[in-house]
């Protein structure tokens, strides 16, 4: 076993100050396992990042999955964060919201607009975890999450995706938590790996991480708006992004390729993927776990995401 010696001496000028004679301090030993913890022992870090889970929402089966997995993965002994928009559905009194003042107060820039971020938080009942609802009174406070009530797409929507993610990534570098693990899930959440490996790449909270993409069904087909990555105002050098995606008026597809592609790891969890997805996230020779997820195998598809999220950071 190696061992590491830390030695001290007093010296001739210390032993003149306090009146004492100069000698050798007894060497402190010190062995691996109190410079860096067992990873046995480790409690590994966990964020997730949606703009669905269960009870707040309920549109798909990513709902679902958002609420069972950092719920089943906390009570393996992880410790797990949320962060999802504050939909104006979601009734505050009934979940106990509340504002964090230190994290409020953040503008968001989108398409030229300066966007005030209020965050409130909640707890997730029964299992405590700390849910982060990113909130905008412009882009969230509407009744409806994604379609009108003539289930018309808001033509807004490819702002509110970009106020989203551009609020997450603020929000991780100020909550004074450093994640193991980011786990991204869905469609909207398709720009945090990229500003995370770009423009904030030096960032300990990103630069220490392992980025996870979950990919599922393919919730819309049409564009989602004009000049979404030049509205988006990261300033990125073309250098840096990757070329053959795009980025000007991405569709549900496009918005899940940009995604994966700036990501560590990719999870398949949804039967409703697209197959020019799967393809494509093939051809990127990054690991893979392709795990579908139902109620009767909920067990099985913690545990492989438990392993693949120890297998990402060993």
């Amino acid at each position: 076993m190696a061992v590491y010696y830390m030695q001290a001496t007093w010296s001739k000028r210390a032993a003149k100050l306090f009146d004492k004679p100069a000698k050798a301090v007894k060497p402190l030993i010190l062995y691996p396992n109190f410079l860096k913890r067992k990873k046995s022992t480790y409690m590994l870090k966990i964020l997730y990042i949606t703009h669905e889970m269960d009870p707040y929402t309920g549109l798909t089966e990513l709902s679902e999955v958002a609420r069972v997995l950092p719920q089943a993965i906390q009570s393996k002994g992880m410790e797990v964060r949320v962060f999802m928009p504050r939909y104006g559905r979601i009734n505050e009194r009934k979940h106990r919201l509340h504002e964090v003042i230190r994290l409020s107060g953040i503008n968001i820039t989108v398409a030229d607009e300066d966007n005030p971020m209020i965050i409130k938080v909640a707890s997730l009942p029964i299992a405590k975890i700390q849910i982060y609802f990113l909130d905008n009174e412009e882009f969230f406070y509407r009744k409806n999450f994604f379609h009108d009530d003539d289930e018309k797409f808001f033509t807004d929507n490819d702002l509110r995706t970009l106020f989203f993610n551009k609020g997450a990534i603020q929000i991780a570098t100020k909550l004074g938590w450093e994640p193991d693990i980011i786990h991204c899930h869905g469609w909207m959440g398709n720009l945090v790996p990229m500003i995370a490996r770009t423009v904030y790449k030096n960032e300990p909270v990103f630069k220490n991480a392992k980025i996870i993409f979950s990919t599922y069904s393919n919730y819309f087909d049409h564009p989602i708006g004009k000049n979404y990555l030049a509205n988006a105002q990261l300033n990125i050098p073309n250098k840096q992004l990757t070329q053959g995606l795009n980025y000007n008026n991405p569709n549900c597809l496009d918005l899940y390729k940009i995604g994966v592609t700036y990501s560590d790891g990719i999870i398949n969890s949804s039967n409703g993927s697209m197959q020019e997805l799967h393809d494509y996230i093939d051809s990127l020779g990054k690991p893979v776990l392709k795990q579908i997820y139902t109620p009767e195998q909920e067990e099985e598809y913690v545990n492989a995401n438990k392993t693949f999220y120890e297998q990402m950071v060993s």
